[in-house]
């Protein structure tokens, strides 16, 4: 069965960094695009980024652009997420899907999540 596993959320002070993690398996990783999702308490799910099956092409929305950086490695079937110079706004839970479509919902298989919280 597929399964996506994200990590690494945690609490940051503003301007801090963050790396988040996606394993994933039961699929064949190195030919499917992955992305990043986020959501916050009463807000619809908001697409952050993406990555090709190779890595060779990235995407992000506008709010993240320059500030976080997807990357993966096909040998060890594992999603990153390094997010820099965090705002308030960037507070909510990040979950890892299969696929790259920008309206976040229509992505398949999302993991459980992990909380990411910027507060001073």
């Amino acid at each position: 069965e597929v399964q996506i596993v994200e990590s690494g959320g945690g609490i940051v002070q503003p301007g801090g960094s963050l790396r988040l993690s996606c394993e994933a398996s039961g699929f064949t990783f190195s030919t499917t695009d992955m992305s990043w999702v986020r959501q916050a308490p009463g807000k619809e799910p908001e697409w952050v980024s993406s990555i090709s099956d190779s890595g060779r092409s990235t995407d992000y929305s506008d709010p993240v652009d320059g500030r976080f950086i997807i990357a993966r490695d096909n040998a060890k079937n594992i999603v990153t997420l390094q997010m820099n110079s965090l705002k308030d706004e960037d507070t909510g839970l990040y979950f890892c899907a299969r696929g790259w479509n920008k309206i976040a919902l229509r992505l398949q298989s999302w993991g459980q999540g992990t909380q990411v919280t910027v507060s001073s």
